[in-house]
């Protein structure tokens, strides 16, 4: 089975294929400058191609994709009859999904329902499934909810202190995010520490430009950072993360902005940028720092313990845990952060190996041999998890 996993933003579209009879991936790419000029990057076995395509929309995208995958020069499949199925990833799912689903009509009008909660994610996940549906009428599309993996959290951890009334009303609770790359590293966590996944308890921490950390005890989520939205939690790229809800009516009213520009600023404005003044990217904030910028110093520093913080909570509401993972592209590449939020840990019984945390690129134990808690890189993953769910959904 051939299966073409499809990740929309609003101006960009991520994609790989695989062969799901052997996990192997066949091609992949991105398409950026959706609705502005669009450019093509695609990878077909250990060849690139790059092309500047005209994408007005994303159906156009879509398009371009389905081209590229079967070009005579560069493509990998002769036909698009051998995709079988397409899995999209979809950012909230609300509490109807605790699983990934085939989409029907009730499906696509649940995901619309949820774009309130996702503005920024639910309403370009959309359009990719619309899109699909078009191109390739009759091909089962599936959708598969970064908010599934947590779906399972225990109450004490997704209520808030807020009147019950108003959960029960307006489903306002905790759901968290970045459910596929927790799952999947937390699964290689079990098989890197040589135990059966429903016997492990890992902290996992997804750092991006988005981040979460989550603890996974005996496979299952039961606590996460992000919250109703992907604002909650730690501070990010350009989100604020966890702040006094009063801040929200306090620049409101010395600002003069309404709700809607305030959550903006929080969203957009925040976070690394708003604090540093420099970047969001953690490339440039370090290079700042090496020059002696205070602010961004400040920004590094104030991330580096919001994510111990949150390493050390989970920790506790699990009665410990057996290995702390980093992933996503700051957690996998980034040494200078892991060392500075180990360093606030090692009355946990986390020391790490200052030469193995200076390798990059694979999987690997970073602890030295003595270390009570084995500190983790993982390379995610998440278009494998959604490949092997749109499989299983289809069964």
């Amino acid at each position: 089975m051939n299966v073409l996993v499809i990740n929309c933003g609003s101006s960009s579209l991520k994609y790989q294929l695989l062969d799901m009879t052997t996990e192997k991936l066949l091609g992949k790419g991105l398409c950026e400058r959706i609705g502005i000029d669009g450019v093509l990057k695609h990878s077909y076995g250990d060849k690139d191609y790059e092309a500047k395509v005209a994408m007005p929309d994303h159906e156009a995208a879509v398009k371009v994709v389905m081209d590229a995958l079967v070009d005579k020069d560069h493509g990998v499949l002769k036909d698009m009859k051998e995709i079988n199925a397409v899995g999209h990833r979809v950012v909230h799912g609300g509490e109807q999904f605790s699983d990934s689903v085939v989409v029907t009509a009730e499906v696509e009008k649940a995901i619309e329902d949820c774009c309130e909660l996702a503005p920024l994610h639910n309403p370009p996940n959309l359009i990719g499934i619309r899109a699909c549906k078009k191109i390739m009428p009759g091909v089962p599309q599936v959708a598969v909810f970064d908010t599934a993996f947590h779906a399972n959290m225990p109450q004490e951890a997704y209520l808030y202190a807020i009147p019950y009334e108003l959960y029960e009303k307006h489903k306002i609770r905790k759901y968290g995010f970045h459910g596929t790359s927790h799952k999947y590293v937390s699964m290689v966590a079990a098989e890197m520490l040589g135990k059966p996944y429903n016997q492990v308890k890992t902290v996992t921490c997804h750092l991006g430009n988005g981040a979460s950390v989550c603890a996974v005890k005996q496979g299952v989520s039961v606590e996460t950072s992000m919250g109703l939205t992907p604002l909650e939690g730690l501070a990010m790229g350009t989100r604020s993360g966890d702040v006094d809800p009063a801040v929200v009516t306090f620049i409101m009213q010395k600002e003069n902005m309404t709700a809607h520009e305030v959550v903006d600023l929080l969203n957009k404005k925040s976070g690394m940028l708003g604090v540093s003044g420099v970047s969001s990217d953690f490339r440039d904030l370090s290079a700042a720092e090496e020059k002696g910028d205070p602010r961004a110093k400040a920004a590094l520093d104030l991330f580096c313990l919001r994510v111990a913080e949150y390493v050390g909570s989970y920790a506790a509401s699990m009665s410990g845990i057996d290995a702390l993972v980093f992933t996503a592209g700051v957690g996998e590449n980034h040494s200078g952060v892991r060392e500075r939020v180990t360093a606030y840990l090692s009355f946990m019984g986390v020391d790490i190996d200052m030469e193995k945390n200076g390798q990059r690129g694979q999987a690997m134990d970073i602890s030295t041999a003595g270390a009570k808690v084995r500190t983790l890189v993982i390379p995610t993953n998440e278009e494998l998890v959604i490949a092997r769910d749109t499989a299983e959904a289809l069964k």
